[in-house]
C-alpha cells in the first residue's frame, strides 16, 4: 500500500509539472513572443481558461501527501517553511498581474504587470526545480525532524546544506529553461499568426539549452547522488519512464519544423512526465533522504499513515481523480482551435 501512495503522489506531482509547467513557461516567454498589447491578450486567452485549474494540483498533491505520509508534510513544510512563502507570494504576483494589468489603460502599467507575471513566473519554475534537487540530494533530517532550512549556506552539498546549492541552482536553471520551451510549444499550438511564429522560434534555441541542461544536470546527479541510477538499474520496469523522457526530446527536436504543433507539445509533455517520474522512482523509498543520518530518512514505510486509512482514502481518490480526469478532457476539448489576437481577453 505504501508503493501504491508513493506512485500516486509522485504521478500527481509529474501531472503538475507538465501541466502548471506550460502555464508557467508561456509567462516566462510571453514578453518575448507577444510583442503588442492585442499579442499578450492572446497568450492570456490561451492559458486562461485552465492555468488557475492547473495550480489545484498542486494544492490536491499536498492534500494526498498528507492523507499518505502526514510525517513528510509535517518534516518538509517546518523545513521548507521559507521556501513555501516565496511560492506562495509568487503563485499570488502572477494572479494579481494577470487581473491588474487591465486596471489603467496605460502601457506603462501593463509593461509593469507584465514584467511581474514574467519574473514571477520564471521564479516558481526556478524554485520548484530546486525544490526536486533538494529531494534528489538529500536534506539534514534528524532525530526531531527537519529545522527550518537557510536559504543557502557555502553552496554545496554536505551535512547541513542550505536549500541552494551548486547542484540544486543546476536544477533550479535547468527546470526554468525546460518549461519556458515547454510554454513555448504550448503558445505555438494555441495561438496563431506572429505569436505562433515567435514561439516556434523561440523554442527551438531553448530547447537546445535545455538538452545542454539535461546531460549537465544528469552527470550532476550522478556525482551527488549516484545511487538513484543504481536504483533506476535494479528495477527495470522504470527504465520505461526514462525511455518515455528520451522519445519526448527527440519529439520536440522533430515535429515543430514539419507544422505539427500539437505532437511538438505533446512532446514536451512525455519529456517532463517521464523526467520526473524517472527522479522519484530513482528516489524510491526516500522521501526525504537525510545527510545527517541514515536511520533518520523519512521513507514510504516509515512515513506512511495507517493501511486501514489508506485504504479507504484510496477508494475515495480513485473516485475524485476520475472525475477530474473527466473534467480535463471535457475543458481541454472544448477549447481546441488557435486563438488570435482578436480573440484575446484581458481577463483569466
Amino acid at each position: 500500500m505504501e508503493a501504491v501512495w508513493f506512485a500516486i503522489v509522485s504521478g500527481m506531482l509529474a501531472v503538475y509539472a507538465v501541466l502548471d509547467g506550460f502555464d508557467f513557461g508561456a509567462g516566462i516567454v510571453h514578453r518575448l513572443v507577444a510583442r503588442t498589447n492585442e499579442e499578450r491578450r492572446a497568450v492570456l486567452a490561451a492559458i486562461g481558461p485552465v492555468w488557475d485549474g492547473n495550480e489545484v494540483w498542486l494544492i490536491a498533491a499536498g492534500g494526498v501527501l498528507f492523507v499518505a505520509f502526514p510525517r513528510v508534510y509535517a518534516t518538509a513544510f517546518s523545513g521548507f517553511y521559507m521556501a513555501l512563502m516565496i511560492v506562495l507570494w509568487l503563485l499570488i504576483l502572477r494572479g494579481v498581474a494577470i487581473e491588474f494589468r487591465v486596471h489603467q489603460d496605460h502601457p506603462l502599467w501593463r509593461e509593469f504587470w507584465d514584467t511581474i507575471f514574467a519574473v514571477a513566473s520564471g521564479l516558481l519554475a526556478a524554485v520548484f526545480g530546486t525544490a526536486l534537487g533538494n529531494l534528489i540530494r538529500g536534506v539534514p533530517v534528524g532525530k526531531e525532524g527537519l529545522p527550518g532550512m537557510p536559504l543557502f549556506t557555502n553552496f554545496r552539498p554536505g551535512r547541513e546544506p542550505g536549500i541552494l546549492d551548486w547542484y540544486t541552482g543546476l536544477v533550479g536553471l535547468f527546470a526554468l529553461a525546460a518549461l519556458a520551451g515547454h510554454g513555448a510549444l504550448y503558445l505555438a499550438w494555441r495561438t496563431a499568426g506572429p505569436v505562433r511564429e515567435r514561439s516556434l522560434a523561440l523554442a527551438q534555441g531553448v530547447w537546445r539549452a535545455v538538452f545542454v541542461l539535461w546531460v549537465a544536470a544528469t552527470a550532476a546527479t550522478a556525482w551527488v547522488r549516484p545511487e538513484v541510477f543504481s536504483n533506476l538499474v535494479s528495477r527495470p520496469w522504470t527504465l520505461v519512464f526514462v525511455a518515455v523522457s528520451a522519445a519526448g526530446i527527440v519529439g520536440v527536436f522533430r515535429f515543430p519544423g514539419r507544422g505539427r504543433d500539437l505532437a511538438a507539445f505533446v512532446s514536451s509533455c512525455a519529456f517532463l512526465l517521464g523526467l520526473v517520474a524517472t527522479a522519484l522512482a530513482g528516489n524510491y523509498p526516500f522521501w526525504l533522504r537525510s545527510t545527517l543520518d541514515a536511520s533518520s530518512s523519512l521513507t514510504a514505510t516509515n512515513s506512511a499513515a495507517d493501511r486501514y486509512g489508506m485504504g479507504v482514502a484510496l477508494a475515495w481518490w480513485v473516485v475524485g481523480i476520475t472525475l477530474v480526469a473527466g473534467y480535463f478532457t471535457y475543458l481541454f476539448r472544448s477549447m481546441r482551435g488557435k486563438v488570435g489576437a482578436e480573440t484575446g481577453s484581458d481577463h483569466y
